[in-house]
């Protein structure tokens, strides 16, 4: 046991204060060996067990037959773990990520601070194996034995076997974690276990080809050969388009027109595709709101332009700059001062951050947020608004990319506080928000049971956040409204009110933020929003 410090202690002499023992640490457990241990946990199915990995907690989020049927498959897959192992570690081969991911791996101190920050952690009941430092720490142990030659053994803190077992876990594993970073933002030294799930997925998928079918073959695959990952072509966005502008006209009596492809224009917008299908008032918002402060604007129609979703961004560098490089090629073919991403936290650390490391000397473009935008439209009282238009309660949440990531925390806050009277945080907020559960491209995994885990592990906290922020009036007679301005957020929130009927049962409803500045306008006479 560690000797307790006395106040009196903090003077002493010595150089060290407390002795710590081996058998203090924590120890790893094995992985659950039997599928359903978890509580609530749908059972797989039988047949799901032959080709799938449900032993790890009963889930299965990596949805294609993968696993080896003999041994000499078994053999193979862990000599294509090893070789891709040494790609990760390699400065020619990993050119994005290998210093920090290096770092991370060698000053965990195991203090476990990052183990109350996780959401899915708290939300599963504290189970290990979905503790930040889980997955990293086994990937550290087999990087040890596989460089000490396969010796590596510690009486302390357990030896993890080299085997398929050990590998289909760890890719499985890899996707029990949103990749909200949470973790990283409370670690004492800055360490980044999402960064390392990130690389594992990597690993998987670069050298193994495999990986959620909604990320690679319905994602990024899709994206590149139709357009957008919704499968929404071309020709199919100019049907839209007209829609739009119809429903705006409809709506709001406003005639707009809304630019595509116009060359020379200051802002290429892009939105997540998933606007144009599911929300399509955003889109028309953004239209609403740019053609009225006067921004020369355009989208895009050409294949790929017109969705900034970049799944790549959680599982392979490769599909990342793919869609990156596309991307700016569109934006240098129209010839546009900037490309400014909408409502989409995904494609806010896909385009902004990472692609830093992709889009260099002539595809080098500025790309920023459309939040710091809309705050100087209504700042600068380019719009007539009018807040008494949004007297009911309103709840921020902080989608993690946009505001832990990329540090834009009050645009979005000083806008609700400008219109909407009744605007009140969760808590916690900023950068020390809760994931809505939907990150890392959970929102759109929607194959086998895997839903089941969003809905009732990594959405959870995010559910509670939004019950206490209206726990002064929860009433379903008095209309809430959660502003998520984010596309995935918004999917992760509309799945966990509808799996708990809240909106029913409690009056919540969600959106995002541009709704709320239309609704404010004086001169739109019928409500924008459409929970009245």
């Amino acid at each position: 046991m560690r000797e307790r410090i006395a106040i009196q202690d903090i003077a002493k002499k010595e150089e060290q204060l407390v002795k710590i023992t081996l058998e203090d640490l924590i120890k790893l457990p094995p992985p659950y060996d039997k599928p359903g241990m978890e509580p609530n946990v749908t059972e797989p199915k039988p047949e799901w067990n032959q080709n799938y990995v449900t032993e790890l907690d009963g889930y299965v989020a990596i949805d294609i037959p993968w696993k080896p049927k003999n041994k000499e498959e078994e053999e193979a897959m862990v000599q294509k773990f090893i070789n891709g192992l040494k790609k990760l570690m390699d400065k020619e081969a990993n050119w994005t990520f290998l210093q920090p991911l290096l770092l991370s791996l060698e000053y965990c101190a195991r203090c476990q601070t990052c183990s109350d920050a996780c959401h899915v952690y708290i939300s599963s009941g504290r189970k290990e194996i979905y503790r930040p430092t889980y997955r990293a720490e086994i990937l550290r142990r087999l990087i040890k034995k596989i460089s000490s030659g396969g010796n590596f053994k510690t009486k302390f803190l357990g030896d993890v076997d080299l085997n398929a077992k050990t590998i289909l876990r760890l890719a499985e594993c890899a996707y029990r974690c949103n990749i909200c970073r949470r973790c990283a933002q409370y670690c004492p030294l800055g360490l980044d276990n999402g960064l390392i799930t990130r690389e594992i997925r990597k690993l998987f998928a670069q050298e193994f080809g495999v990986a959620p079918q909604a990320l690679h073959a319905q994602g990024t695959v899709k994206h590149l050969t139709t357009g957008s990952s919704t499968g929404l072509t071309p020709d199919g966005l100019k049907d839209m388009i007209e829609f739009f502008e119809e429903e705006i006209k409809e709506k709001t009596g406003k005639n707009i027109k809304i630019p595509v492809d116009e060359k020379g224009s200051d802002i290429l917008l892009i939105h997540n595709a998933g606007e144009f299908l599911s929300w399509p008032e955003n889109v028309e918002a953004f239209a609403i709101i740019f053609e009225e402060a006067g921004l020369d604007w355009t989208l895009s129609s050409e294949m790929v332009g017109y969705d900034a979703v970049n799944y790549g961004v959680w599982y392979d560098d490769v599909q990342l700059s793919r869609i990156a490089l596309k991307h700016a090629e569109i934006a240098r073919k129209l010839d546009v001062n900037r490309i400014v991403v909408g409502e989409c936290g995904h494609a806010h650390k896909a385009i902004t951050v990472v692609a830093d490391r992709v889009l260099v000397g002539e595809y080098q473009i500025p790309r920023e947020s459309c939040l710091p935008i809309l705050w100087d439209i209504v700042r600068t009282k380019k719009l007539n608004l009018d807040p008494n238009k949004n007297d009911f309660p309103v709840t921020l949440h902080d989608p993690c990319n946009v505001v832990r990531l990329m540090g834009i925390v009050e645009p979005q806050r000083k806008i609700l506080k400008e219109i909407c009277p009744k605007f009140r945080e969760m808590k916690p907020n900023g950068v020390y928000n809760y994931c809505c559960g939907g990150g890392s491209g959970f929102a759109i995994m929607t194959s086998m049971n895997f839903p089941e885990f969003r809905n009732k592990v990594s959405s959870r906290m995010k559910f509670k956040q939004i019950l206490d922020a209206f726990q002064d009036n929860i009433s379903p007679e008095v209309k809430k409204y959660v502003c998520a301005p984010c596309s995935n957020c918004k999917g992760a929130i509309r799945d966990i009110l509808s799996h708990y009927n809240a909106t029913a049962n409690c009056g919540i409803h969600y959106g995002g933020l541009v709704e709320l500045i239309v609704n404010a306008m004086v001169d739109i006479e019928q409500p924008y929003i459409e929970m009245f």
